[in-house]
């Protein structure tokens, strides 16, 4: 008799589509290695099959097929890969392999199965996470689902656009799911300094090329951080002008990110043109940037302006963060309501220190410093932005005790 016992783990975001992933073992403790592993990507739902006997289709029995498997094989692996190309390939979900199988033959089976990728053992948890990103990107690709795109852009230069768009693509990359970060500035932009990876190719290389791409492409053209954030940039050698990219070329960019990724981050430069009016037109959250100041208020309220009037930026996709906020500052919080008509405001403490540490290292701020105020003020915009309700302050307290130990 077939002996299997399955068990669920959800990592899902509010508001978006979690794919189904099944990891089937007959070893219990490599199923719970690979469980503890899995359990980190965003957008899975994780079901465990521990197979103690019986049938060697890993698939055997199931009423709803898993959109995704992970074998483990065992010493039986010529059986288990054989019972799956028994199945009709539409029949088959994308399948990643592990565990003790001869090199040659157990490759040329598991490719005959389906297998996306082979990993050698021990596996290591990168790995595993950077195989299923590929797969959950590939599957949203093809699928037509659309990513949030987010535009951030300062008010009045320096305000700290780059700042939150970087940090907001990391926290959404770890709690939301996949994300791009976009550096939409040709030619000052900042963000791989940020977060310290080193293009090998630009946002001007996609955009030439970009009728000719795919998802994969995509992916491959961009600097990784992480094996669920990719950052696509300029090269500091290269001039690129506004005039140089057409605004077909990246409608169509803008287009296949979102079919790509389930964020798309955008860090936009201080100024109103075909590129960044296209971007604010089409993104479903925009932020502006500005400091305590009369020039920023003033700078401030004129783009608001632009947004609404000119570019028709809906008052639910706008929100305006005060960086370096002071409660002791000339223009007040009221002020800055007042005077921008009651759109949308959220604050982001004065953590001078904090931030230029997080800069200078290239690491990000729920990296470098999880427990300052600046960091958990980016993680409340990031829950906000996600979806999550409010928490009351006891709730999100006791919370952030359980994560961080305090």
């Amino acid at each position: 008799m077939l002996n299997l016992r399955e068990t669920p783990t959800v990592s899902r975001t509010p508001g978006m589509q979690a794919f189904r992933l099944l990891i089937s073992s007959r070893d219990p403790e490599a199923l719970h290695r690979l469980q503890a592993s899995s359990q980190r990507l965003p957008g899975l739902q994780v079901t465990t099959r521990l197979v103690s006997n019986g049938h060697t289709d890993p698939l055997y029995g199931l009423e709803q097929m898993p959109d995704f498997l992970l074998l483990r094989v065992s010493h039986l692996w010529r059986e288990e890969l054989a019972a799956l190309l028994l199945r009709p390939a539409h029949e088959r979900p994308p399948l990643l392999v592990c565990g003790p199988l001869d090199e040659r033959e157990g490759m040329r089976l598991a490719m005959q199965a389906g297998a996306r990728d082979f990993l050698p053992e021990p596996v290591v948890a990168e790995e595993l996470l950077a195989a299923l990103g590929r797969m959950l990107m590939d599957v949203r690709g093809s699928s037509g689902s659309s990513g949030k795109l987010i535009a951030v852009m300062n008010a009045k230069g320096g305000s700290g656009a780059t700042l939150l768009a970087c940090n907001l693509a990391q926290q959404l990359s770890s709690q939301g799911g996949s994300t791009l970060l976009l550096d939409l500035d040709l030619q000052f932009g900042s963000v791989a300094h940020y977060l310290d990876v080193h293009p090998s190719h630009s946002h001007l290389d996609v955009l030439q090329q970009i009728d000719e791409l795919d998802s994969v492409a995509l992916r491959g053209f961009c600097s990784h951080f992480s094996p669920t954030l990719h950052v696509l940039g300029g090269r500091s050698n290269e001039l690129c002008l506004s005039q140089d990219v057409r605004l077909e070329q990246l409608e169509a960019l803008l287009r296949l990110a979102r079919s790509t990724y389930d964020f798309v981050v955008v860090d936009l430069p201080r100024q109103i043109d075909h590129l960044t009016g296209t971007t604010l037109e089409q993104a479903d959250r925009v932020y502006i940037l500005l400091q305590q100041s009369l020039s920023h208020l003033k700078d401030a309220t004129r783009l608001v302006r632009i947004l609404r009037d000119d570019l028709g930026v809906q008052g639910n996709r706008l929100q305006v963060v005060v960086n370096r906020y002071n409660k002791s500052a000339p223009v007040s919080l009221r002020d800055i309501t007042e005077a921008l008509r009651g759109a949308g405001l959220q604050k982001l403490p004065n953590d001078y220190a904090v931030v230029s540490e997080s800069q200078n290292t290239g690491v990000p701020l729920e990296l470098h410093a999880p427990r300052a105020p600046v960091t958990l003020a980016m993680r409340e915009l990031c829950q906000e932005l996600l979806g999550t309700e409010a928490a009351t302050k006891g709730l999100l307290k006791r919370t952030f005790g359980r994560l961080f130990g305090g």
